[in-house]
């Protein structure tokens, strides 16, 4: 545990090894700490499915128990950002994981459905860590390599995985109440973990003279909608399905809980871990070329996911002959798999924009466009479950998102394409 300011060097001095180390230390707690608090944030991802069976759920009150902690991480990322701003990343971070421990640890004493929907409140306080550690990781690291280090950060979004993981585990093995207890207790020793090994720049914080006002004047700018809408996407669609796949391989393929998970993984994980290299790619290539194929791949891999299974029959000369088709198990996970990837580099594309456009204000910034996406990952789960009972077709969750990414892809051409080279060497400038 260690207060170091910095120290600025005359000239163009070599970096500093004891700098670097620090920066290096706090990329990897602050990393671990992201990861552990979005475990927590996607905790009725699973615990929701025999929570669903004790109270007889609807799909759409499924999607409001699963989205609840959403929405609270959502609100509070524009706060937590300036704050961040305001008193560095190491406290607001300590403090906000501090705070969900306690309605962590009463989850498993609770037997009504609107306990779980009040506990959940307070344990969507997790999620709001994304936009503490963004600007907190940023500062630490020249401009070159920002977007790798928000990337590698920013696969903390992996703890979804680790949740698919953990939780079926402790919940075939203990039951469903051991997860929130488990979890309550390895928050509290990543937060003390985190203080130990972080550090505390002085002059990354905002000077006090400067206002609230003076930090959200530019939210005025047209951009950040635009970058608000991009990360609603890749950022509120993989938080909505993170939470939704588990219950729809066991509904729309029948498997048991655990093997459930260890698919429904295959989307979460990539799409965490791999947001590394979408930050480096952004790096390199520039995040509006990244970003426009994502879209491209989002689109085809959500057009061929929103196809339901379908059974027709065709009157051919030798009579009527019956037809099935869909996604069988294989190919579904495998277009899930795609997704996950693609939106992981969408994810870091977004805030390479950010951090690009608004180096002064990276936590003030990174708060709206994290609300934007959280409150996409708070919304698309109950209109998934909205979908789903008055159609009754699983499949409605996927052309939801097909919808929205359309409205993402043409907003993007006759804001940035028409006039931007994707292809070719000059794509890279």
């Amino acid at each position: 545990m260690s207060r170091v300011p910095s120290t600025p060097a005359a000239g163009a001095a070599a970096p500093d090894p004891a700098r670097q180390r620090q920066a290096l230390s706090v990329l990897c707690v602050s990393t671990l700490a992201f990861t552990v608090c979005f475990m927590v944030w996607m905790m009725f991802g699973v615990i929701g499915i025999p929570i669903r069976k004790a109270l007889d759920l609807s799909a759409t009150q499924f999607g409001l128990l699963t989205a609840t902690p959403v929405l609270t991480g959502s609100l509070v990322r524009v706060p937590l950002g300036l704050w961040t701003d305001r008193f560095g990343g190491r406290i607001v971070m300590v403090l906000l994981m501090l705070a969900c421990v306690l309605p962590i640890w009463l989850i498993a004493y609770a037997t009504e459905f609107w306990h779980f929907l009040v506990l959940g409140l307070f344990v969507g306080l997790a999620g709001g860590s994304f936009s503490v550690g963004t600007p907190y990781v940023a500062r630490w690291f020249p401009p070159q390599r920002k977007g790798f280090a928000m990337g590698v950060y920013g696969a903390g979004n992996s703890g979804a995985a680790v949740n698919k993981f953990v939780a079926p585990a402790l919940v075939l093995a203990l039951g469903w109440t051991a997860v929130p207890q488990v979890y309550a207790a390895v928050l509290l020793g990543t937060a003390l973990l985190f203080w130990m090994f972080s550090h505390s720049d002085p002059s990354h914080t905002v000077p006090a003279s400067v206002t609230l006002a003076d930090q959200l004047k530019c939210l005025k700018d047209p951009r950040v909608l635009k970058y608000c809408q991009y990360y609603s996407i890749v950022f509120g669609g993989y938080v909505a399905l993170s939470l939704w796949m588990v219950q729809y391989y066991v509904g729309e393929y029948g498997l048991d809980l655990r093997v459930a998970a260890l698919l429904a993984a295959c989307f979460s994980l990539p799409g965490g871990v791999l947001r590394a290299i979408g930050g480096w790619l952004s790096d390199k290539y520039g995040a509006h070329s990244v970003t426009w194929w994502v879209l491209w791949v989002s689109w085809i891999c959500l057009f061929l996911l929103s196809y339901p299974q379908t059974e027709f029959t065709v009157t051919t000369v030798a009579g009527p002959r019956s037809f099935s088709l869909g996604l069988n198990v294989y190919a579904f996970t495998a277009l899930m798999f795609v997704l996950g990837i693609a939106w992981a580099f969408g994810k870091a594309s977004v805030f390479k924009y950010i951090a690009d456009d608004y180096p002064e204000r990276i936590g003030a910034i990174s708060g709206v466009v994290g609300l934007a996406g959280g409150l996409g990952g708070f919304v698309l789960p109950i209109l998934f479950g909205l979908l789903l009972d008055l159609t009754g077709i699983r499949a409605s969750a996927f052309m939801l998102l097909y919808g929205v990414v359309w409205v993402s892809l043409i907003w993007m051409y006759f804001t940035e394409v028409r006039r931007t080279r994707v292809m070719g060497a000059a794509a890279a400038a």
